[in-house]
C-alpha cells in the first residue's frame, strides 16, 4: 500500500465522519430538540449534541484538508485548480475553509453568545440553526457527489 492511498482513505474517513455527523446533526438531532416535549430544554439538547460533535469535526475537518493538500502536493496536481473542469476541486477548497472559519474562528468566537441570547427564545434560535445547517448540508452533499463524480471521470 502506498503514501497516496493511505491519504487517501484518510480523506474519505474524515469526510464521511465530519459530513456525515453534520447529516446527523441536521436530519435528527435539531428536528428533535426543536419537537422536544420541554420546552426549556430544546436548546440545551442540540447545544449537548452540537458540543460534542463539534469536539471530534476539530480533528476530521483538519485531517480532511491536511490530506487533501498532501495528495495535491504529491501528485502535483496545483495546476489543476485553474482548470474550468476541475471546478469540483476549489469547490472542495472552499467548502473546507468555510468550515474551518466556523469551526476554529466564528463558533469560538460568538458561537456560545449567539445560542445564550437564543435562550430568550429558543424555538425561533433552533429553527434559525436547522436552516443554516440545511444549507450547508446540501452544499456539502453538492460539493462531495461532484467531488466523487469529478474524480472518476465523471464530470469531464
Amino acid at each position: 500500500m502506498d503514501d497516496l492511498t493511505i491519504a487517501r482513505a484518510i480523506h474519505v474517513l474524515s469526510i464521511v465522519h465530519w459530513i456525515g455527523g453534520m447529516s446527523f446533526v441536521t436530519l435528527v438531532v435539531l428536528p428533535l430538540a426543536r419537537r422536544w416535549v420541554v420546552a426549556g430544554q430544546r436548546l440545551t439538547l442540540f447545544e449537548a449534541a452540537e458540543r460534542r460533535f463539534s469536539t471530534q469535526v476539530r480533528l476530521s475537518v483538519p485531517l480532511a484538508g491536511a490530506s487533501g493538500l498532501y495528495m495535491m502536493a504529491r501528485l502535483d496536481a496545483w495546476h489543476l485548480l485553474v482548470q474550468p473542469s476541475q471546478w469540483w476541486l476549489g469547490a472542495m477548497a472552499l467548502l473546507w475553509l468555510v468550515f474551518m472559519a466556523i469551526l476554529f474562528v466564528i463558533e469560538p468566537a460568538i458561537g456560545s453568545k449567539l445560542l445564550k441570547a437564543g435562550y430568550s427564545d429558543p424555538d425561533r434560535t433552533l429553527w434559525r440553526v436547522e436552516r443554516v445547517h440545511w444549507f450547508l448540508l446540501a452544499v456539502s452533499a453538492v460539493v462531495a457527489g461532484a467531488a466523487v463524480l469529478g474524480a472518476h471521470g465523471g464530470l469531464g
